[in-house]
């Protein structure tokens, strides 16, 4: 099965906007939890999605167009484990500043992280509608679902 998301090494500007939508995607997300002042914010968060999209388009690029989806999957489930340790990072700095005992902090901070590496594996295959609508998504969670918490 040939690869779908495949580009021509000399596609340049195919590459770059897939490169800056990872950057504006991981912005969007970045900019709310910087404006909440959270430690992971706009660089962070814009960071890891064009970390994600460069390491989705290094294999796309070189697979070649008879490349099977495995280099692809090893990659992204790779991408998903290594972001892991990014949010573990946040939970535990969060739980450590405050006081000697152990409190959970940091998880919708994790989270984000971590989603905002899946959105720039979007943008690196050129899934741009799922990109989009993923972090409108992930906004109105870190928004409005914000709100009927504090309701409570």
């Amino acid at each position: 099965m040939p690869n779908t998301y495949y580009l021509a090494t000399n596609d340049w500007l195919n590459i770059s906007l897939r490169l800056c939508l990872a950057l504006v995607i991981g912005a969007i997300i970045g900019l709310e939890r910087q404006i909440r002042g959270k430690p992971a914010g706009l660089r962070t968060h814009m960071l890891v999605s064009l970390g994600s999209a460069m390491f989705t388009l290094i294999i796309i690029q070189t697979g070649g167009p008879q490349s099977s989806h495995d280099a692809l999957s090893r990659v992204i489930q790779g991408i998903a484990a290594g972001v892991g340790f990014l949010g573990a990072g946040e939970i535990v700095r969060q739980s450590t500043q405050e006081s000697q005992q152990l409190k959970i902090h940091g998880l919708t901070s994790a989270a984000a992280i971590w989603v905002s590496a899946a959105l720039g594996i979007a943008a690196g295959c050129g899934l741009w509608q799922l990109g989009l609508i993923g972090t409108l998504l992930t906004f109105l969670v870190l928004n409005v679902f914000q709100r009927l918490e504090k309701r409570d």
